[in-house]
């Protein structure tokens, strides 16, 4: 009986999958966690950005965000390493969430989905974390994948 798991070898064990045959192509992932604040935090926002004792708490969402994306190899077993080429991360507020957007692009042989996906989350984890001394009433609510492109077929979802 052949084996149907990619991450697992023909003895059982764990295994990083070989990229080595695949093509090089330019491949982007954007990837969205949304965050309910409620509305005791969004009250104390002053404009688009939102200043707790921990500092501006957005910028460092972005920051931390960035980090985490680069990161992505180091949390997730069998993630192949990535030299990200860009990140970007955008935070809008929509009634009492925030929405908080992640784009990954490198050139290479695997995708950055899963570097969009981490992006997003730590920077909404981060969020949590400067704002709990205002509220522990926070709810991250979704983290998904909205669109990929580059491997083997591209993705984009259905909203």
């Amino acid at each position: 009986m052949k084996n149907k798991f990619s991450h697992i070898d023909s003895s059982g064990n764990p295994k990083m999958v070989d990229v080595s045959e695949k093509r090089i192509t330019l491949r982007t992932a954007k990837a969205v966690a949304t965050i309910h604040l409620g509305a005791k935090i969004v009250e104390q926002m002053n404009g688009n950005e939102l200043i707790t004792k921990k500092g501006p708490v957005f910028q460092t969402a972005i920051i931390a965000g960035v980090m985490a994306a680069k990161r992505t190899h180091e949390l997730i077993p069998f993630c192949h390493p990535i030299g990200l080429e860009d990140c970007q991360i955008k935070i809008g507020i929509k009634k009492h969430k925030a929405i908080i957007e992640c784009t990954t692009r490198v050139t290479g042989k695997t995708g950055v989905e899963m570097e969009a996906l981490t992006g997003c989350t730590v920077a909404a984890l981060t969020v949590y974390d400067m704002c709990k001394a205002l509220s522990h009433e926070m709810v991250i609510e979704e983290v998904k994948l909205l669109a990929k492109t580059g491997g083997k077929k591209d993705y984009q979802r259905k909203r």
